[in-house]
């Protein structure tokens, strides 16, 4: 009997090769796992081609709510961003997927799992990290890595099998999407002096033009409403990228750090996503205790890196994990938006929460501030440097 391998499965090129390779040279019975994270396309046309292609089982989960409420509601409570610009579209999806491989593995008693990807990327850092840190007995193959195919290799070993791929040598990006966001790169875009043509896009093509407001209800850091009309955050978030996109918004054209060592240039398209998470930070400078929102924001940077590279399940960032739900006990309240033809920002916002309190902000009659008391906190501020000044600085040196 042959051994079993459960592949992280797309429908792609790369992956539906992967089946036909482990059978030929590796002697693997292959089950295909496809998750489906709200990348969209047709599953049963993707069924049948694992199929086709030779795996003896192909299942297809629909993951899309625990993805929301699971991984991405995290990312919003930390307000997460690799480099202040990324929100961490793939890197969000792999430790799911990596958790229902290992699901799956062990209900068909499976040695090993394996995934489509290349050796310069990632994914393979965050599948095989999080696969090993779930269960440590099981094998990771990566047979990308391992065949030495370029592109053109691929296909006409697609062609020589049968495997019905819908790509083409003409065929210039790879993508790869969820609802968090659409990743796109290769062809023209490894140039990073060339602008990204327009038929590169497609969740931020411009077809709105009269601006609009709304509004995000939030609960405990996370959206949970549009106009106060309540609804799931995987809907949500795919209602926003409708509504946002479509005034053009939402686009990242950025040079990357990948972990393995190199720079990459990354097109991204995340319209929901950078509007939650504008909201989210807005609301939070409303709301949150200066200290607690400084320390915040310093592991909200940690936290991103350690997503991005790999580390999901992870001791640390579980740890950082209780603070990020603790800081979120009073992320309650409406954030206003207003989307006008290529941009997105807030134009309002309130909670019953609110650490904002007018009559110590304003300088109207109203004024409830003791100046007064300045005096004394300002010459205990610094007394420290007066003391320095005094007894260390040279004189010379001073302004």
């Amino acid at each position: 009997m042959n051994k079993k391998v459960v592949l992280a499965y797309s429908g792609g090129l790369d992956t539906s090769v992967a089946i036909k390779w482990l059978q030929e040279e590796m002697s693997l019975e292959v089950i295909a796992l496809c998750i489906d994270v709200g990348q969209g396309g047709d599953w049963e046309a993707i069924k049948n081609r694992a199929i086709a292609a030779g795996a003896s089982e192909v299942i297809v989960t629909d993951a899309q709510e625990e993805f929301a409420n699971d991984f991405i509601g995290p990312a919003i409570k930390s307000n997460v961003l690799y480099e202040g610009k990324y929100p961490l579209v793939s890197s969000l999806s792999r430790p799911l997927i990596a958790k229902h491989l290992v699901k799956t593995a062990r209900k068909f008693s499976a040695d090993s799992v394996a995934h489509g990807c290349t050796g310069k990327g990632n994914d393979q850092i965050r599948f095989e990290v999080a696969t090993t840190a779930l269960a440590p007995e099981l094998a990771n193959l990566a047979p990308v890595r391992s065949w030495g195919f370029s592109r053109e290799d691929a296909i006409e070993y697609a062609q020589r099998f049968g495997i019905p791929i819908t790509v083409t040598k003409k065929s210039p990006y790879s993508i790869d999407q969820n609802l968090w966001g659409r990743a796109i790169e290769a062809g023209i875009l490894e140039d990073p002096w060339a602008q990204p043509p327009e038929d590169v896009f497609d969740l931020t093509k411009k077809t709105s033009s009269e601006p609009i407001e709304f509004i995000l209800n939030f609960e405990q850091g996370i959206p949970v409403g549009i106009d106060n009309v309540k609804m799931p955050l995987y809907q949500l978030v795919k209602h926003l990228n409708k509504l946002v996109g479509s005034f053009g918004w939402g686009r990242i054209d950025m040079i990357e750090n990948r972990r393995v060592g190199i720079k990459s240039r990354e097109i991204y398209e995340a319209p929901g996503a950078l509007a939650i998470l504008m909201a989210h930070k807005d609301l939070e400078a409303l709301n949150l205790e200066r200290d607690l929102a400084h320390e915040k924001s310093r592991l909200e940077s940690i936290y991103s890196e350690l997503i991005y590279d790999g580390f999901w399940y992870s001791p640390l960032k579980q740890s950082i994990d209780s603070f990020m739900e603790t800081s979120q006990k009073y992320i309650n309240g409406q954030v206003r938006l207003r989307c006008e033809s290529g941009t997105c920002f807030v134009v309002g916002r309130r909670s019953d929460q609110s650490l904002y309190d007018y009559t110590l902000a304003t300088y109207d009659p109203q004024d409830a501030f003791v100046h007064t008391d300045a005096e004394g906190f300002v010459r205990l501020w610094g007394l420290g440097v007066q003391t320095w000044a005094k007894r260390q600085w040279n004189n010379t040196e001073k302004a």
